[in-house]
């Protein structure tokens, strides 16, 4: 910390996400704070990067989505890619960025391989990206859920009909409500798909914007597809199915379209 208000933009890295509860001090406290507490006298553009997500075997302790911890905290940008692109893009921006932001990184994506355009690539904190155009409804996702979401519209249009706008939220802290909101209004139903546990997840919060900004243009009632609020077991059968998975995302959507 004592780097960043000297000057440098340092980049910590924290193994697990889960650690975050040893260090939640500076976490919640100290990084957040520092701007306010000496009036403005002093930055802490630090970047954290962590794992984060289950899908790899390790446990309750070692496994859970924790965004919804950072997100609650105010001072704090809190991200979280999906791909590898975005990694670079989302990371620029976050190293360029005067704030403490917490770059959470889900450890079940870091074998993903994808296409990286040439050149310097630098994003901006805050913007969500549409991945996929649909007019039948809108569903939201983070990280590892992204390609979920993505492979459950292809087999909600392929089996069902359903044409599904899919949105890589990307940034919690800043939210882009504008794209959320926008998309709403276009397709008028609203999913969420979080790995997060469902209480207090960060799907909760976007439901109550769209409620509170966009309650006429739905045609139905949001639902948000999450974990249960357990601690994550290790065995891989058990595992598979707390997180939400290709087939109930495409249930629940279906089930929801039809009812």
């Amino acid at each position: 910390m004592g780097a960043a208000m000297t000057g440098l933009k340092p980049i910590a890295e924290i193994m697990f996400s889960d650690f975050f509860a040893v260090c939640f001090d500076y976490i919640a406290n100290e990084f957040p704070k520092s701007r306010y507490m000496s009036n403005g006298q002093l930055k802490c553009p630090l970047v954290v990067r962590t794992a984060n997500g289950a899908g790899s075997r390790f446990g309750a302790q070692h496994s859970q989505s924790v965004e919804n911890w950072a997100m609650m905290i105010p001072g704090l940008k809190v991200v979280a890619p999906s791909n590898p692109r975005d990694v670079i893009g989302l990371l620029a921006a976050a190293v360029r960025d005067p704030d403490p932001v917490i770059f959470f990184e889900h450890k079940s994506l870091y074998p993903t391989k994808g296409d990286v355009p040439e050149g310097e690539i630098v994003d901006r904190l805050g913007s969500a990206s549409v991945v996929r155009a649909g007019k039948d409804a809108t569903i939201l996702a983070l990280a590892l859920m992204v390609p979920r979401a993505l492979d459950a519209a292809e087999k909600l249009k392929s089996e069902h009909g359903i044409d599904c706008e899919v949105v890589d939220v990307r940034s919690l802290v800043p939210l882009d409500t504008q794209t959320i909101l926008g998309s709403v209004g276009r397709t008028h139903r609203l999913f969420t798909v979080e790995e997060n546990p469902r209480l207090c997840g960060w799907g909760a919060e976007i439901v109550s914007i769209v409620a509170d900004e966009a309650f006429y243009d739905l045609d139905g009632p949001p639902v948000r597809i999450t974990t249960p609020h357990i601690p994550l077991p290790a065995a891989d059968i058990l595992e598979d199915i707390a997180l939400p998975t290709v087939d109930r995302i495409v249930d629940r959507v279906r089930r929801s379209m039809q009812a």
